[in-house]
């Protein structure tokens, strides 16, 4: 399962625009790399309490989706919850079992894949048909052995899916119906990598607390693990092979109960890790976007000492600086954010709690 969820869980944790040709409100042209923004909350469908939205992906200013859960109860799972952005509004839509759904992966044809676990554990692979979501067949679908944690997109079709499956493979690829667990990386692993990354080069990355792996089409490099300890990783960013970015949190070592995490924001070469100070030390990075060349672009975090707005960072070309959401009555926990093909827009999505309670509603900015 991806770390990224509830705080508590992990400790035991635009404005006006143009008006598309769909009828809802567009983004402007692409701004120039480090201008600032002013973030806006954006309304969310209804939800049973203890919801949360724990991915966002999108295909263009009018259709994205979003996907979480809902109604659990402590470590209860509840339903899985599912929005799509239609150009003027976020909708609900049925993904069909109770679990969750812990990731989305959009395409600009208007395809999506998401995957996620019901209750028993078993893993689920979603593809949107262009109305609803409807459960995929692939190899080892249904079976304990196979776990799906998130999803990436490519062109002319290709979707890749992290996870694990009985032989140790952790990579799942399908393309136009066809689906093939490729093989496992040098690097053992018994958990599945919970995140998953496509670079513009096409070099498809997993990673987790200890594994950071990329495919060429060919062969894995593993790369040295990022370490931390009790930590977790939120997001990873490849500018370039040798130029890589890691987004997450580290709890380190004791704490009374409830002690929050510390930011972890690494840069790698390929060959070794550097901790890069964040303007924010205490809460979490929980994602991170480049723009339509590859560059860093924009993270989203929880800022623990001031946890009514989000703390997003922006890349102003040589740092990393603070950008603020917009100050809300209740705790603002973003758990990720998505870039809006052919736009300056952003979609991120969170929670209102930093915990499972009745308080917890889906949370969605941009």
């Amino acid at each position: 399962m991806r770390r990224r969820r509830f705080i508590s869980g992990l400790g035991a944790v635009a404005g006006a625009g143009l008006v598309s040709a769909r009828g809802g409100t567009a983004w402007a042209a692409p701004r120039p790399l480090g201008e600032a923004r002013e973030w806006q909350a954006v309304p969310a469908p209804a939800a049973a309490p203890a919801a949360q939205l724990r991915a966002v992906a999108a295909s263009g200013p009018g259709l994205a989706w979003a996907v979480g859960e809902e109604g659990r109860s402590g470590s209860i799972r509840g339903k899985a919850l599912a929005l799509v952005w239609d150009g003027t509004a976020w909708q609900r839509t049925s993904p069909g079992f109770n679990g969750y759904l812990a990731s989305v992966a959009a395409a600009s044809d208007g395809a999506a894949w998401a995957v996620g676990a019901d209750t028993s554990g078993t893993a689920h692979l979603l593809a949107w048909d262009g109305r609803a979501w409807q459960e995929t067949d692939y190899p080892g679908r249904g079976t304990a052995e196979t776990t799906l944690a998130a999803v990436t997109t490519g062109p002319r079709g290709h979707v890749w899916v992290s996870g694990r499956n009985s032989d140790g493979s952790v990579l799942l690829h399908g393309h136009r119906g066809k689906w093939t667990w490729l093989e496992a990386p040098p690097a053992a692993t018994t958990t599945p990598p919970y995140g998953i990354h496509r670079s513009l080069c096409g070099d498809i990355w997993v990673y987790d607390t200890a594994l950071v792996a990329r495919w060429d089409g060919a062969a894995w490099t593993v790369l040295p693990s990022p370490g931390g300890i009790r930590a977790g990783f939120t997001g990873l960013l490849p500018v370039a092979r040798d130029d890589i970015w890691l987004t997450g949190y580290d709890y380190g070592i004791g704490g009374p109960p409830g002690k929050p995490p510390g930011v972890r924001l690494l840069h790698g070469d390929g060959a070794s890790w550097e901790h890069v100070k964040a303007p924010f030390g205490v809460g979490m990075l929980s994602g991170i976007v480049g723009d339509a060349q590859g560059r860093p672009d924009r993270i989203a975090g929880w800022d623990f000492w001031d946890q009514t707005r989000a703390h997003y960072l922006r890349w102003d070309g040589t740092a990393w600086v603070s950008e603020r959401g917009p100050v809300a009555t209740t705790p603002v926990v973003m758990n990720t954010l998505a870039k809006v093909p052919g736009s300056d827009g952003y979609w991120a999505v969170g929670t209102t709690s930093s915990s499972p309670s009745e308080t917890a509603r889906p949370r969605i900015e941009r």
